[in-house]
This record gives C-alpha cells, sequence and structure tokens, in this order.
C-alpha cells in the first residue's frame, strides 16, 4: 500500500522528499520547475472553475502537485508527462485519485481530437490547467487555441512577460501578433503574480496564472482567417518600420502601392501608423479589404 504520506506533495519538503525517494534527476532541457505552494496550486485549480461533471486536462505534472488539486474537483483528470521518468512517481501521487490517469507523449505530436473522445466524452466541459514548461508555452497555447477543441478555459503558469503580453491593448510595446492571436480566440486575465521562490529548481524570472476563457465566436468578423493573421505578422515584421513599409515588403510590392493606399484609406488606417496601434477590429478590417481587393484582381 502506498504510504499516505506521499498523496500530498504541495510543499516543498514534500517535493525533495518525493524527488529524493526516487532519485530523481529535473532536466533542464524540459523546463521542469516544480510548483510547490499550496496556496497557489490551489488558486490555479479554482481558477478553472472545476466541478464533478466537467474534465481538466493537465499538461506536465511534474511529480503531480497540481494535478492532485484538479483531481480533488474535477470528475476527469487527464495528465499528459513527456518524460517517462515521471510515470511511477505519478502512479505514487495520483494512487488515491483513480479518475485521474497519465498520458505519456509530447502534447505537441498527440492527437487532441482523439484524446477528447477517449477521455472527455462524457464531461459537460473541460478546460486545460497546467503548469507549462516556458520555451514550449506559446507553441501549446497556440495548438490549443488553433485546434478549436470544446475547451471552457485555459488556465496556465506561464512566464510573467509572456503573460502580459497575451493580455496587452493596443500602443503598449507589449501588444504584438501574440496579444492579437490570443485575443481572438479567448479574453485574457492575468489571475495572480508568482514570484521564482515557489519553485523547485526556482527560475530566473517572474511568473504568471492567466486565464483564457475561450470565446464562442472571435471578436470580429474575419472572412480569411489566414489571410487575417498573415497580415498581422507581417505588419509586426519590423516593429519600427510603418504599416506601409510592413506591407510593402511582404503582401504588396511598389506596383500595387497605390492599391495598398487606397486600401488603407478605405479602413480608416493612416500609412505611418505603426502595428501596435492598430486594434483587432482593425487588423479584420484591413484583412477583409485586401481580401476583396484581391478578388477582384483575379
Amino acid at each position: 500500500m502506498t504510504d499516505n504520506k506521499l498523496l500530498d506533495v504541495a510543499s516543498p519538503k514534500r517535493t525533495k522528499e518525493v524527488i529524493q525517494k526516487h532519485g530523481f534527476t529535473l532536466k533542464k532541457s524540459l523546463g521542469q520547475n516544480f510548483l510547490t505552494d499550496a496556496n497557489i496550486l490551489h488558486k490555479i485549480a479554482a481558477s478553472a472553475n472545476l466541478s464533478t461533471d466537467k474534465g481538466a486536462l493537465e499538461i506536465g505534472p511534474g511529480i503531480g502537485a497540481l494535478t492532485q488539486q484538479l483531481a480533488k474537483v474535477a470528475g476527469k483528470v487527464v495528465a499528459v508527462e513527456i518524460d517517462g521518468r515521471l510515470l511511477p512517481i505519478l502512479e505514487e501521487t495520483l494512487s488515491a485519485y483513480p479518475h485521474a490517469s497519465v498520458v505519456h507523449g509530447d502534447v505537441l505530436k498527440l492527437d487532441l481530437d482523439k484524446l477528447w473522445r477517449e477521455h472527455f466524452a462524457e464531461c459537460s466541459k473541460v478546460s486545460v490547467v497546467a503548469n507549462l514548461p516556458y520555451y514550449v508555452t506559446t507553441p501549446i497555447i497556440m495548438k490549443l487555441l488553433e485546434q478549436k477543441l470544446p475547451l471552457e478555459y485555459i488556465v496556465v503558469m506561464i512566464q510573467r512577460e509572456v503573460a502580459e503580453r497575451m493580455s496587452a491593448r493596443p500602443g503598449g510595446k507589449e501588444y504584438g501578433s501574440l496579444s492579437i492571436a490570443v485575443q481572438y480566440y479567448a479574453e485574457p486575465d492575468i489571475v495572480a503574480i508568482v514570484p521564482p521562490t515557489v519553485f523547485i529548481p526556482q527560475p530566473n524570472v517572474d511568473s504568471a496564472v492567466i486565464r483564457l476563457k475561450l470565446r464562442e465566436t472571435p471578436p470580429v468578423q474575419v472572412e480569411d482567417e489566414a489571410l487575417f493573421f498573415e497580415v498581422v505578422h507581417a505588419c509586426f515584421a519590423q516593429r519600427r518600420k510603418t504599416i506601409s513599409n510592413n506591407l510593402l515588403a511582404s503582401l504588396f510590392d511598389k506596383a500595387s502601392k497605390p492599391a495598398m493606399e487606397a486600401i488603407l484609406a478605405s479602413c480608416g488606417i493612416e500609412p505611418q501608423r505603426r502595428g501596435e496601434t492598430l486594434s483587432i477590429a482593425e487588423y479584420a478590417s484591413l484583412a477583409n479589404a485586401i481580401l476583396a481587393y484581391r478578388q477582384q484582381q483575379r
């Protein structure tokens, strides 16, 4: 029988004991920083508004500290862990939670639609809740958003700087293509700022818990999503350049410059503005106008 003392690992002391017992060494290459503060772990779980009829997908459970918190409130918990060395530890720390299971794999390579069908078919709603490895934060979040999974929330611990970029408004230096991409799919809210001292080992930067409430429909009408994001990325390609110069370097050429200027004018956008000053609505208007122009040229 598993020692009951091993079940709750949400403290620095318990985390160190479990790591030492299993002779586990943390891999910097996997961004392994284990969260050890019970209050913050509880806050993360509570922010997802979980209940016994809902499910939680965790990415990178580590030794299971957050997984335990999720299993106390959710009806189904699935934790995806890339590091096979952690599987026997998780089997031990999650032994009291039969409704919590572990999938060994890389979430960026997993078929998430299949995972949903196999694990969450009976859940009324599902949220992603995780302490994400910082080196792979953006690819994971964008995969979750772009795949348009039936998610209620994404609640994740990430680098503070990235959280501020995701929630930034037009006009600030943090505002960029990531801000627009996240806010197109979800409503961001920074729930907490977290110091390095509550992790083992301690990261070199502050962290933040951000909650993304998935939108049922985007906040703007976009005729072609791929073109919309292409326009956004083009306008932020070189932040110090004007929108006009950035567009000329990618989506237009000198011959079509008059057409580009006419498009900007029709959208009420001054060509001397920079990418960080445009709202999502203005980007949508610009992308739709470019699409209409291209269709006329065919």
